[in-house]
């Protein structure tokens, strides 16, 4: 049975909460429901979401709850901020995920209490744009690469050489790349606009 269209998938996902107050330190923005739709229903084209979906720092619930929209039989979310998985318990109440299981987990998503087994991971890291998160995408991935048969992760414009690299040094492959945008309204003092919109690039890693 075909899963629900991209455009299905982004009208669900935008009736999810943002956060309720939002860290700077954490970068804590919520993923725009197109790129999370687009993620999700790429994985589901590509049969990625018949085994076990991990989303690594969660947030809000974004991808886990696509993921879950999907098709995904069991998905896990991953986040160190307790009221942000409290949001996302909220979030996946909203709307009828079916008969798919969300399990939260408090806990750092670059040291999840997971072994190597064959899930799919779906990331939305932080860019590095705080002095203190310099290269979180890139504990991110190898987290990915330590547990994940496949990844999905979303960093800034620009990535793609330090992706490609460290995939490839880690034996994996980029197999699908795309561009996307980022909007971001205004929510912390150092925001001079009330929104803008980041370039973004999200790419997909077989393992090995």
């Amino acid at each position: 049975m075909a899963g629900p269209s991209r455009r299905s998938l982004a009208r669900d996902l935008e009736s999810l909460a943002d956060f309720s107050d939002p860290s700077a330190s954490l970068e804590q923005y919520l993923t725009p429901p197109d790129i999370a739709a687009h993620v999700c229903h790429r994985a589901a084209l590509s049969g990625d979401l018949e085994r076990p979906v991990v989303d690594l720092g969660t947030g809000t619930g974004m991808l886990a709850i696509g993921a879950a929209l999907a098709g995904a039989d069991r998905v896990l979310g991953i986040d160190v901020d307790p009221d942000a998985l409290a949001v996302a318990r909220e979030n996946a109440a909203r709307v009828d995920t079916g008969s798919t299981s969300i399990d939260w987990i408090l806990g750092d998503a670059t040291r999840p209490p997971l072994a190597r087994s064959d899930v799919t991971v779906l990331s939305n890291p932080p860019f590095g744009a705080q002095r203190g998160n310099r290269h979180a995408d890139r504990r991110f991935l190898e987290t990915a690469s330590s547990i994940a048969t496949v990844s999905y992760t979303i960093h800034n414009e620009g990535s793609q050489e330090f992706v490609e690299s460290f995939a490839a040094d880690e034996g994996g492959e980029v197999t699908h790349a795309f561009r996307a945008e980022f909007p971001i309204e205004r929510r912390f003092e150092f925001h001079d606009a009330a929104e803008q919109t980041l370039a973004a690039e999200v790419f997909r890693i077989e393992w090995r």
